[in-house]
């Protein structure tokens, strides 16, 4: 599932929106970093257009409970040091890290949600229905 955060402002008030790309992903190719314009968040169904060319349609839905979106960053490894005052001791006063240690992640919260927007492929008809729209 591909997400992005997008904050909204009402005044004083944020609102952190999870954008939902899971049900397209395994259908489409979207580059990593492609440009994206993200238009109508106030509207019942936001519109995500990607690359200038993938049209998608959204649709809101309430999270049930709390739902805590989360960033993860790399850890420290933990690293090991020889101490004692032993003649075999080659690697005394050395840190040594274990090769074999998977690597160690932190996560931490990044923001709380109220709603996830899910987003469609745009059909024919969504498109006429949107230009109809911006028309009046």
């Amino acid at each position: 599932m591909e997400v992005n955060l997008v904050q909204r402002d009402r005044q004083d008030e944020e609102e952190f929106v999870l954008l939902d790309l899971s049900s397209v992903s395994g259908e489409l190719d979207i580059p990593a970093n492609a440009p994206y314009v993200l238009s109508g968040l106030d509207t019942l169904n936001p519109v995500l257009i990607i690359d200038g060319k993938l049209k998608l349609i959204g649709e809101y839905e309430e999270t049930m409970g709390t739902c805590l979106v989360f960033t993860e960053e790399d850890g420290n490894p933990v690293v090991h040091e020889e101490v004692g005052p032993s003649e075999a001791n080659l690697f005394s006063g050395k840190c040594i890290i274990d090769p074999n240690q998977t690597p160690s992640k932190q996560v931490k919260p990044v923001a709380q949600l109220q709603k996830i927007l899910k987003f469609r492929l745009a059909t024919d008809a969504d498109i006429q229905c949107l230009t109809a729209e911006q028309t009046k």
